[in-house]
């Protein structure tokens, strides 16, 4: 600090003493007086006026003219001009601005404590078997184990139906059921039917083996409503029918086990007794059984069933008994399945006769999770059932003829599987060769020309050709959609017309879910026309035998149903929505459209 001060000094002292000298040595020519110009006021601080000055500071004596050798005598005097003191300029220092961190960030760590395991160390490295995880059940979807329906609606309908189950227990199921449903037409006299089921049921699942049992009563009525309209007055009161069925079966299954090698059994028994209004009557009783041994992708077993039959009518008593052997062995794998089998069958009773035929599947994957080729051959003897053709027709007459068909041989071509996911097909061309094919044909009776219907046999071998097709389309678990379509063309050798047996036939359906509450049902059947046939009767105006054709027909049902809360629901139903009037058998018109309703309890 004292320093620079007495570098100001000596700075303003020498000036000074120029200034002097050089005043003495040039004396002005004469004196002038000058006005002195007005001060400036001083600045406040040196360093601001240094600040403001912009001249050079920095001249040298050499520079001026006064100062030249030429002027100055030769002299090396220099002239110094000052014009303000030194004064360094500082920025203003950048502070750095950084605060504390006041928080406690160190983690808090809990004290320990170590138990020490008493435990063999285990030097399996074997990859073991995980246990499934079970899944809670939501309490929401447990259904329950009971539930009753009944409703009414047009052409007198009634409708009922009950379940009952002793609840969700997988080794012990025990149940019983109740149906019923009847209408009646306004058409004609005593277009009525009904239908009856009732039944009960269990399983019971051990450790090795698995028990069946069911024995079930169903009872449908009708009455021979349908005459011949030509010219004939119909009787107001119309015999009665109806079929009473009561069936049992019981079966013992040796439960699966997912072993390399395995051995497998079953064995079933199952029967019933059947009769009408009059004086027709059945039994049965089938044994079946099967063993089957089972190396890694290799089977090896022997299926049979005896099955004894016994049919009655006021003009006959037949037994018709079959036996069945059927050694297969089958080959598997990933890409393929080959079924090579044998079906012996033996006929005794009313008819003996022994027939070889094969028993033979192919499946074959061609498009790796979507499409396999299966192609089959088989052949079989079709035993006549009473209980089975009047679950056809509940028209037939009385004394049907009794005669077994056979299949001499069936094969099959076709590809199954499923386009996209969700959506499942199955497509076939097949053809058959039948020996003395069952059909139905108008028998009226003369008395009353009310039509019953008849059973009569084509005789010789009958070649069936045709194509069936099947499709579902499951969406979601909310929408799915199902058909199937088939085609037939009958080639037969001693009739003029396949009798009551449709070349086309459609059916198709619908289950639809909406949320949790509302579900939608539909079915669509589709039928192309028959051919029936009506011998010559003078006494009813028929004089010739005389082919009659049933138009095809469109039938369209569906219905909903609405759950209100979690154990009441309440639905509707409509039949043949289209009102289409049409005949499934000849003169036996169906009901039009129909229209019922009611609710449901589940407990």
């Amino acid at each position: 600090m004292t320093t620079r001060y007495i570098y100001l000094l000596l700075s303003a002292t020498v000036t000074l003493g120029a200034a002097s000298a050089q005043a003495q040595v040039k004396q002005p020519a004469k004196t002038t007086t000058t006005k002195k110009p007005v001060a400036k006021p001083a600045a406040k601080k040196l360093g601001d006026a240094a600040a403001k000055v912009k001249q050079d500071t920095t001249k040298k004596g050499g520079q001026n003219a006064a100062n030249q050798p030429a002027n100055n005598g030769g002299s090396l005097s220099e002239e110094i001009v000052v014009t303000t003191v030194y004064k360094p300029v500082l920025a203003d220092a950048v502070k750095i601005r950084r605060n504390p961190n006041l928080e406690d960030t160190q983690p808090y760590k809990a004290p320990l404590s170590y138990t020490t395991l008493d435990r063999r160390l285990e030097r399996n490295s074997d990859i073991r078997q995980l246990e499934a995880m079970k899944m809670p059940a939501e309490r929401d979807s447990i259904p329950a184990n009971n539930f009753v329906r009944a409703g009414f609606g047009s052409l007198k309908t009634t409708f009922g139906e009950a379940f009952i189950n002793n609840g969700n227990d997988p080794a012990l199921q025990v149940g019983a059921y109740l149906k019923h449903f009847a209408q009646q037409g306004s058409d004609l006299p005593k277009q009525n039917q009904s239908k009856t089921e009732v039944g009960a049921f269990g399983k019971v699942i051990t450790g090795d083996n698995t028990l069946r049992g069911r024995i079930d009563y169903s009872r449908r009525g009708t009455y021979f409503y349908g005459y011949n309209t030509f010219g004939v007055t119909p009787v107001t009161d119309p015999l009665k029918q109806h079929f009473n069925t009561l069936s049992a079966e019981g079966e013992l299954a040796k439960n699966y086990q997912d072993t390399s090698r395995a051995f497998t059994y079953a064995l079933k028994l199952n029967g019933y007794i059947f009769n009408n209004a009059y004086a027709a009557k059945e039994n049965n009783v089938v044994l079946t059984g099967f063993l089957n041994q089972t190396i890694n992708q290799f089977y090896a077993g022997l299926g049979a069933s005896l099955d004894l039959s016994s049919q009655k009518d006021s003009a006959y008593s037949f037994n018709n008994s079959l036996l069945r052997l059927n050694p297969y062995l089958k080959f598997q794998g990933d890409n393929y399945k080959i079924d090579a089998g044998l079906n012996i069958v033996k006929e005794f009773g009313f008819s003996s006769r022994f027939y070889i035929f094969p028993a033979a599947k192919l499946e074959l994957q061609v498009v790796p999770k979507y499409i396999r080729l299966f192609a089959e051959a088989k052949g079989d003897v079709n035993k006549s059932s009473l209980r089975n053709w009047s679950e056809i027709n509940p028209f037939i007459g009385q004394n049907l003829s009794i005669k077994n068909s056979v299949d001499k041989l069936d094969i099959t071509l076709g590809l199954k599987g499923q386009i996209i996911a969700g959506l499942g097909f199955k497509a076939a061309v097949f053809r058959n060769s039948i020996q003395d094919l069952p059909l139905f044909v108008s028998n009226f009776d003369n008395t009353t020309s009310y039509n019953r219907f008849d059973v009569m046999y084509a005789e010789g071998r009958t070649r069936v050709t045709g194509f069936n097709g099947e499709l579902d389309y499951k969406a979601s678990d909310n929408l799915d959609l199902f058909g199937r379509v088939e085609f037939k063309d009958y080639n037969l050798k001693n009739e003029q017309q396949a009798w009551n047996l449709p070349k086309f036939k459609l059916t198709a359906g619908t289950a639809i879910h909406i949320g949790k509450k509302v579900d939608i049902n539909g079915s669509l059947m589709i039928r192309s026309e028959v051919k029936d046939r009506i011998l010559a009767d003078p006494s009813s105006g028929i004089a010739t035998p005389t082919i009659v054709t049933l138009k095809s027909f469109a039938d369209l049902n569906g219905g909903v149903s609405y759950k209100a809360t979690k154990q009441i629901s309440v639905f509707v139903q409509a039949n043949n929505i289209l009102n289409t009037n049409y005949q499934t058998w000849l003169y036996y018109p169906n009901y039009g459209f129909n229209i019922f309703g009611g609710a449901g309890f589940t407990f």
